[in-house]
């Protein structure tokens, strides 16, 4: 099943500023409400960020949690093959992200109703709810850059529209991590860096893709395979043409997507980032997704740490929202 992001693109409607003011309210009342019994606020474990969910504790565990922190709801089965894929990236980035979600998994086989409530066609579909509030995230074994970028808009939207900070999680409960050392990936690597260099983009992809099979975390090998991939994309392209195509057709996707990459590629990064969010604001449905991503892939390309992935993230947010 190839991954249909549903996004979070037309999520809020026009009643959505009404609807964010009253969800904030309930949740901070909520919050209150759980400090003055003494719940709440506590730290949890690293353990505690990942749980299995029924139709009988879903208000407890999902739409009550979700006054404090966004809960991100994986829905799986045991024959689904996708969802063994999707599954452990959701569970390891969950414990990642140190308590800004709680991941929620739901076994549709095992609980039917809340499938039909959430209008579900396949799986696996991955849901939030923040705030009480259900929101469709992504449907498919999506790509790990993919999913680190709705997730990270979800944290930022839940943060600044309904003031949710997230959970306080224990240190001393945090399991040990055990680095895998770089000495194994170094010839592949190097191997990457050559194909680059003589201009093989196509084996530099293979290789960063050869590390990232045996280590998913590897941040050079990810790094390096955005750069291959935008590389490869824009070999043999007319700039010239492209530009001109992108000029005459503001509201053509796959004409503003490639002079997006040809501004990266040519050191313009705000113009690329720029370039996307305008055209994530003309369009919408699969159009606005296809874009979406293409602006998250480009972030990888520059790294998130970077200002300028920072502010088009916060852009990205408003424009979606």
């Amino acid at each position: 099943m190839q991954p249909r992001n549903m996004s979070m693109s037309g999520v809020v409607d026009l009643a959505a500023v009404k609807a964010a003011q009253e969800a904030k309210a309930k949740a901070e009342q909520a919050r209150a409400e759980a400090a003055r019994q003494g719940g709440g606020g506590g730290a949890v474990s690293p353990a505690g960020l990942v749980i299995d969910v029924d139709e009988a504790g879903f208000e407890r565990d999902v739409l009550q949690r979700s006054t404090e922190v966004p809960v991100v709801i994986d829905f799986w089965a045991e024959w689904c093959e996708p969802c063994k894929q999707l599954s452990p990236v959701l569970e390891r980035l969950a414990v990642e992200y140190n308590g800004r979600f709680v991941l929620a998994k739901i076994d549709v086989d095992a609980n039917q109703m809340l499938m039909q409530q959430f209008g579900i066609q396949g799986i696996p579909a991955v849901f939030a709810v923040v705030a009480g509030q259900a929101l469709p995230l992504f449907q498919g074994a999506a790509g790990e850059a993919q999913i680190r970028g709705t997730l990270d808009q979800l944290v930022e939207v839940a943060e600044q529209r309904f003031g949710l900070t997230g959970l306080t999680v224990d240190p001393d409960s945090a399991p040990a991590v055990h680095e895998v050392p770089a000495g194994p990936y170094d010839a592949l690597l190097e191997a990457a860096v050559q194909a680059l260099d003589a201009g093989d983009f196509g084996g530099a992809v293979q290789a960063y893709k050869n590390v990232l099979s045996d280590d998913p975390g590897n941040t050079e090998a990810k790094l390096g395979l955005a750069q291959a991939e935008l590389l490869q994309r824009v070999q043999g392209a007319d700039p010239l043409q492209v530009r001109k195509d992108a000029a005459e057709k503001p509201k053509d996707v796959p004409a503003q997507i490639a002079a997006a990459d040809l501004d990266l590629v040519g050191g313009h990064v705000e113009d690329a980032f720029g370039r996307l969010i305008d055209t994530v604001q003309r369009t919408a449905g699969d159009d606005r997704d296809a874009v979406r991503l293409r602006l998250l892939e480009l972030f990888e390309v520059v790294g998130g740490d970077d200002p300028r992935v920072i502010a088009a993230r916060r852009a990205l947010a408003r424009a979606l929202f």
